[in-house]
């Protein structure tokens, strides 16, 4: 399943990559890296956030803060 942020991000940089501008095709292919590192980083928090517990969060302190950040790329 697509999220929005990814659908979001992936369709911006396809018209960044379609388009005539100069600087644009650079400019999706960032776009692209960053989604793809973001990614990563996210899984990686999750793993943080759940260390110790299973596949449950915890309630450490490193525990907290990763889902503290896991939060902030959240959309409503």
């Amino acid at each position: 399943m697509t999220t929005q942020p990814e659908a979001l991000a992936l369709t911006l940089a396809d018209m960044l990559a379609n388009s005539k501008s100069p600087g644009c095709f650079p400019a999706a292919k960032e776009l692209r890296r960053l989604h793809e590192v973001n990614t990563e980083l996210l899984a990686a928090l999750e793993k943080l956030a759940r260390l110790g517990n299973g596949e449950h969060y915890g309630n450490s302190d490193g525990n907290m803060i990763a889902r503290a950040a896991i939060a902030k790329g959240e959309t409503k």
